[in-house]
């Protein structure tokens, strides 16, 4: 008999609470063994019922989940898929889950939930099946790492601007994009990012970036320049690829088809990037599920770029980093710790520079 992945949903609405045990004892694969109305509950049911997975509403009475969830971490570390509301205020703290240990979160909307959260079942179960396979101690974030000042990364010098970096990750990305991302210098080449995210997230997820970084992060807007130092994220929502304006790269942002099944889509970057950077371009691809960006990352290498893969011991989920391996995308495979520091050091071998 298949084991059933058990569940435990924390949420003070007793509607979402309903819908959530009505979606999961649906599947075959999951049962909910209890809800929780507010996390002081929730914090016995843990204990009595042993869940696999915990959904975490974001702002509740009595704790808000945060403070649950920082002290579930440090006293007994479990996967949990975090449900948020699509508000700035939603976001932040959304961002600031992920950096404690969350595993992922489902966006719900603010009016029509209960036609919204139907919506969204495929993309729940997906999540809570993700996490069921987590081993969590991967994933946790400790509470005060933003309170370290940013890494101080000498700088590169006058490097060519040709020079881009680009990036794909999706479940886990978020805090693997930071540990990247923090020990870029200032002078870095051109960073270019598709993270999996809604719409309404990734503006608060680059602005939390650049408050850690000595590069500029920020959200790609269309028609945009790509300049030395600075990092653009793509929007929730949309396609992300790069251009060619004379001699300088460009963001292009665009409403565009989902490309296996995402938007953003890792594809749509990584493709660009080997048809307008060629050899002048760095892959990077992090923890995730599935496949995307895999192909296009191929793409890349044949076109000349030097790529990286994330090693399966410090992926949250191995997917993505796995599918570009077996595509044979990645020049090197290394811990997240690693890969910045064997990127900066090929940039600083290179000879591409300006003439001073």
């Amino acid at each position: 008999m298949m084991k059933k992945i058990r569940v435990l949903v924390v949420d003070d609405s007793a509607l979402v609470r309903s819908l959530l045990t009505e979606i999961l004892n649906k599947q075959p694969d999951m049962e909910c063994v209890g809800a929780a109305n507010d996390p002081l509950i929730a914090r016995e049911m843990i204990r009595e019922l042993d869940p696999d997975v915990i959904t975490l509403d974001i702002e509740m009475p009595k704790m808000d989940g945060l403070e649950f969830l920082s002290r579930l971490m440090r006293l007994r570390p479990m996967p949990v898929v975090m449900i948020s509301t699509l508000t700035e205020r939603g976001a932040e703290v959304t961002m600031r889950a992920l950096e404690l240990g969350a595993v992922d979160f489902v966006a719900k909307p603010r009016i029509g939930l209960v036609d919204g959260i139907k919506d969204l079942t495929a993309g729940i179960v997906e999540k809570v099946r993700i996490a069921s396979r987590i081993h969590i101690k991967r994933a946790i974030a400790p509470a005060n790492r933003d309170m370290s000042p940013p890494v101080k990364t000498p700088a590169l010098g006058r490097l060519s601007t040709e020079k881009l970096i680009c990036i794909g990750a999706s479940t886990g990305g978020t805090e693997a994009i930071k540990e990247v991302l923090v020990r870029m210098p200032a002078d870095s080449p051109g960073i270019v990012i598709t993270q999996h995210m809604p719409p309404g997230f990734t503006t608060s997820f680059a602005a939390r970036l650049n408050s850690l970084c000595q590069i500029t992060v920020q959200e790609a807007v269309n028609g945009t320049r790509i300049l030395p130092g600075h990092a653009y994220i793509a929007p929730g929502g949309k396609q992300f690829r790069i251009d060619r304006s004379g001699a300088n790269y460009v963001c292009v942002v665009e409403d565009g088809e989902l490309v296996n099944r995402h938007r953003p889509s890792v594809e749509v970057l990584f493709h660009s990037a080997a048809l307008v950077a060629g050899r002048n371009a760095f892959g990077v691809m992090l923890t995730g599920m599935g496949g995307d960006g895999a192909k296009a990352m191929k793409e890349m290498r044949d076109a000349g770029s030097y790529n990286y893969a994330q090693d399966e011991a410090t992926c949250v989920v191995f997917g993505m980093p796995r599918e570009a391996i077996l595509a044979g995308a990645a020049n090197e495979v290394l811990p997240l710790g690693e890969i910045a520091p064997s990127l900066l050091a090929r940039l600083r071998e290179s000879g591409d520079r300006y003439r001073v």
